[in-house]
């Protein structure tokens, strides 16, 4: 099946910065794939996401939500990399589509970066302190405002592939408020930008024949 025949890729970001690195990703996006900054938040996630998905040719499209977030696991580093398994807010849970295959193209794409698992979840403001560790017992392995909002959305409007995958820019050790922030964001903006090509990877794999 060609690229033009299958269902395209929406990507979901939410800041001008986060959009910048995926526009100048090397290469660019393929002629399947859409880019789309929703603003900050869930609720502006919410509205942007089904405004996308209503528009001509995006019936079954593929979800991905992507940009920063904040690690919560002791060792996590920016530049690190999350690939949910699936997102967790306060209406329930999202079950990701083919993490295995996506944390294999991500490991590829950026070959020496840390590639983490596991359930990402969401919040409606910046994560701080003990929060954090609140979040972590949960069992989640990362945070974000609206990555659980757009794919919630996403699976509500009729169903298809979804994914999640987060460059971490905050951590444990190195949270924002902390002297390195600049060199942290720098290392995550670049390896957001590197990212872009196992996106597409990701979504081809989709239609393949599974053995």
């Amino acid at each position: 099946m060609t690229s033009a025949a299958r269902p395209p890729l929406l990507i979901a970001c939410a800041l001008r910065i986060e959009a910048a690195a995926l526009r100048t990703a090397r290469g660019g996006g393929a002629p399947d794939e859409a880019l789309l900054r929703t603003g900050m938040g869930p609720r502006a996630a919410e509205r942007a996401v089904v405004r996308a998905l209503g528009r001509p040719g995006m019936a079954g499209a593929a979800v991905l939500a992507t940009g920063f977030c904040a690690g919560l696991l002791p060792g996590m580093n920016p530049g690190d990399l999350v690939v949910a398994e699936e997102t967790r807010d306060p209406r329930g849970t999202v079950a990701c589509t083919g993490p295995a295959l996506l944390a294999e193209a991500l490991a590829r794409a950026v070959p020496g970066r840390t590639v983490h698992t596991g359930a990402l979840t969401g919040s409606d403001h910046v994560v701080r302190g003990q929060e954090r560790a609140q979040l972590r017992a949960t069992g989640a392995v990362a945070v974000d405002m609206e990555s659980a909002a757009t794919l919630w959305t996403a699976h509500d409007h009729g169903g298809r592939p979804v994914a999640a995958v987060r460059v971490i820019v905050d951590a444990p050790e190195h949270e924002l408020v902390r002297i390195g922030t600049v060199r942290g964001g720098i290392s995550a903006f670049r390896v957001l930008r590197a990212v872009r090509p196992a996106f597409y990877d990701w979504h081809r794999s989709l239609l393949l024949p599974r053995r």
